[in-house]
């Protein structure tokens, strides 16, 4: 089941619980704290199974017509489940409905580590197409891939 969460508190908790249990994708501490502390801004949906929260996204405007799906994570007990599909579903529908004609994503190219080649791998199954990559963006380690998807 997916909700949408308009608490800030409850939106920094639900992050928090998940992104430290993903510290493979999410290592850097001042960066996950980051997300977690803008992430009570932006618009947010969370996944639950079995009665807990087990994934979210978040999405925050990033132009006039374009939305950036922010920060996502789902417990990796509950991977290749469907809920992080589902997440970008809801998240592409509510972007859509809002007015919007594109959602992009930024991850760490395909080819630099197996963890985000997965990740990499999930965004072009939910239908995201390669923008184009900006080696530098964040360091010369970790070249950011974008992706975009029609709304």
């Amino acid at each position: 089941m997916i909700v949408q969460i308009e608490d800030k508190n409850e939106k920094r908790a639900i992050a928090r619980r998940i992104l430290e249990a993903l510290r493979e994708w999410f290592e850097v501490d001042e960066s996950r704290e980051q997300y977690i502390s803008e992430c009570a801004d932006w618009l947010f949906w969370a996944a639950k199974k079995d009665g807990e929260y087990a994934g979210f996204i978040c999405l925050k405007e990033t132009g006039r017509d374009t939305v950036e799906l922010a920060v996502m994570g789902v417990l990796k007990s509950c991977h290749r489940s469907g809920i992080g599909r589902e997440l970008v579903e809801k998240a592409r529908e509510a972007a859509r409905s809002a007015g919007y004609s594109f959602m992009q994503v930024k991850t760490v190219q395909m080819g630099k580590y197996e963890d985000y080649d997965r990740t990499n791998l999930f965004y072009l199954g939910c239908g995201f197409k390669e923008f184009e990559v900006f080696p530098l963006y964040w360091d010369e380690d970790n070249p950011c891939q974008i992706y975009v998807m029609a709304l």
